[in-house]
């Protein structure tokens, strides 16, 4: 059983359209940078789409096929430094569609769990070139419910609420969420924080894609939506420390679960 306290890194990085090497290896520095670094976190997160951002248009032919390549390499790190990672998401190519897709591993390389997005984001014409996912994300930190949700999914609290209802006692979040609606995106994140009585842990990108600039800002809140950390625009690692004992503490102070009325409010 993992101890209450979780030391948490976030790799806020710029990720290069239609170049999956490129990204490949800014990732490997900034994962060597965050086990050496400083204090070894025990999860690790990145953005969305890390690999091939948002090259939708060659997307089919960029996309990670099965995973396969992710998979390897993330597992043989996972395994070598003995650290959980929530695998941002990547583009895959699986039964011949696209899928926006997170895997997690955990100390040992294992894949323990994965997800796909969901809710595709007309605005960024992802309905056209991707498919979308059927699950609800879960997984397990040694013990501890968690959930999962990419970007475009916070606009749903029905979403949160189901695993927060099955359990979750955090929320993690890779994105690529752009200028100009940072408000939209550190109020989205806080709803889901207060109203789940739970930890919202959210990896955003950094820079530009032709003419979309992304703002960062990933955050780690906590059970009260206080912001336990948070970056600026710059490409950084953020480093946090939480304490899931505080999720069941909230919980019973406000029992929100317990007041619910679902029969008069759910359709």
């Amino acid at each position: 059983m993992m101890a209450d306290k979780m030391r948490l890194a976030l790799l806020q990085m710029h990720i290069e359209a239609g170049n999956p090497e490129a990204n490949f290896a800014k990732l490997s520095a900034m994962l060597e940078e965050a086990v050496n670094g400083g204090e070894k976190p025990d999860v690790i997160l990145f953005p969305e789409m890390w690999n091939t951002g948002y090259a939708l248009t060659e997307i089919e032919t960029l996309a990670d096929k099965e995973g396969a390549r992710t998979k390897a390499f993330l597992s043989a790190f996972s395994q070598k430094h003995g650290v959980h990672i929530i695998g941002g998401s990547i583009a895959e190519l699986k039964d011949g569609k696209v899928l926006n897709t997170i895997y997690v591993f955990d100390r040992e390389g294992n894949v323990t769990s994965d997800y796909s997005k969901i809710h595709l984001f007309r605005l960024m014409d992802e309905e056209k070139y991707l498919a979308a996912g059927d699950k609800p994300g879960k997984l397990q930190l040694e013990g501890e419910e968690a959930g999962m949700m990419i970007c475009y999914d916070i606009r749903f609290p029905e979403l949160a609420r189901k695993l927060a209802l099955g359990g979750a006692k955090l929320l993690f979040v890779p994105a690529e969420w752009p200028h100009p609606r940072l408000h939209h995106w550190r109020t989205l994140l806080t709803a889901r924080a207060i109203e789940n009585q739970m930890y919202v842990v959210a990896c955003n990108r950094t820079g530009e894609s032709g003419d979309t600039r992304f703002f960062g800002h990933s955050l780690v809140l906590d059970p009260w939506g206080e912001t336990v950390a948070e970056a600026g625009e710059e490409e950084t690692i953020v480093r946090a420390e939480i304490d899931l004992s505080l999720v069941d503490a909230v919980r019973a102070k406000i029992p929100v679960f317990e007041d619910r009325r679902p029969t008069i409010y759910e359709a």
